[in-house]
Parts: structure tokens; C-alpha cells; sequence
């Protein structure tokens, strides 16, 4: 295992060396989880192991975080736990994407070298819902409860269709 973690890989190499990486990165350096996070502060810690299955470069292990999301309902903080494991397979084309077995992911490897991030935040990032909000949320049960307002005086743009239903 290595002291310092790089900042840009090659899985494949790795891959041929069965490496691995534990470690602990800051949510703050990572960019496409800025837009999602209610609170920027926390870390991610993950362990990652490059090596070979069958004729694929695969990566596996897993990526934990306390995130704080923001609720798109009552815009409030929602503590999230993520506990997700890693399971990707290194492909250079969504051809090769689709020939993967169902227990590995595509990892599209477009240039030899990724950052290592990159890796850890993509999997942060389908951890996540994609409109996080409460499951009982004080503020969507306050608009279905309150009455429909009635407007009076003016006459129903529709009700000729529903004579014509009738």
C-alpha cells in the first residue's frame, strides 16, 4: 500500500501491479460534489484495489462518507450515510461498456492517465439521490393540506368540455 496518494492514475498499470490505495480525501476538493453538498465540510475515506479479473482491469473496493444534502423540498439538511462498495471494470469504449459482465461498472478510460478523485467522487455521486428530500417533509404535507383557492367571477375555461363529456 502507498503512503501518498497520487493525484492522477493509471488503472491499467496498477492494475497489472495489483495495487491499492486507502485513504481519505476532502469533500471540499471535489468540484462536481459541490452543487449536491448542503455542507462542504467532511471527508471521504475509501481503499481502492486495481488488478485483474479474468481479461479486464478491474478496480473494487469501497467508498464511505456522512454527507449533509440539502432537501429540494423544504430546502432543510438531510444527513446522508454512504457505505457503497466499489466494483468497476476499465473499458476504453461504450462498446466495450456493454460487453461487461453485470457485476462490474464501466470505468471509461479515455487518456492513460485519471485522477484518483475522480474515481472516489463518481461513486459518491451515484450514491446520492438525484432530488434528495425528506421522506416526510413538514413542508410538502402543508401544501397538500391546504385548500385549493376558489376563483370566483370568472367562468371555467373548460367546463364546455365537460358538457360535451357528459
Amino acid at each position: 500500500m502507498v503512503e501518498h496518494l497520487p493525484e492522477y492514475i493509471d488503472p491499467l498499470a496498477l492494475a497489472d501491479k495489483h495495487r491499492q490505495f486507502k485513504g481519505v480525501l476532502p469533500l471540499s476538493k471535489m468540484a462536481r460534489m459541490q452543487d449536491v453538498l448542503l455542507h462542504k465540510d467532511g471527508e471521504v475515506t475509501f481503499e481502492l484495489k486495481f488488478g485483474k479479473d479474468g481479461k479486464y482491469a478491474v478496480v473494487t473496493g469501497m467508498v464511505e462518507a456522512d454527507l449533509v444534502l440539502q432537501c429540494q423540498c423544504c430546502m432543510g439538511p438531510i444527513p446522508w450515510s454512504v457505505r457503497d462498495s466499489v466494483s468497476l471494470a476499465v473499458v476504453a469504449s461504450i462498446d466495450e461498456a456493454n460487453l461487461l459482465p453485470d457485476s462490474y461498472e464501466p470505468l471509461l478510460l479515455e487518456q492513460g492517465k485519471i485522477p484518483l478523485s475522480d474515481i472516489v467522487q463518481e461513486e459518491l455521486l451515484l450514491a446520492v439521490p438525484t432530488i434528495p428530500q425528506h421522506e416526510q417533509c413538514e413542508v410538502s404535507v402543508a401544501k397538500d393540506n391546504k385548500p385549493k383557492p376558489e376563483v370566483s367571477g370568472r367562468p371555467n375555461p373548460f367546463a364546455v368540455l365537460a358538457k360535451l363529456k357528459k
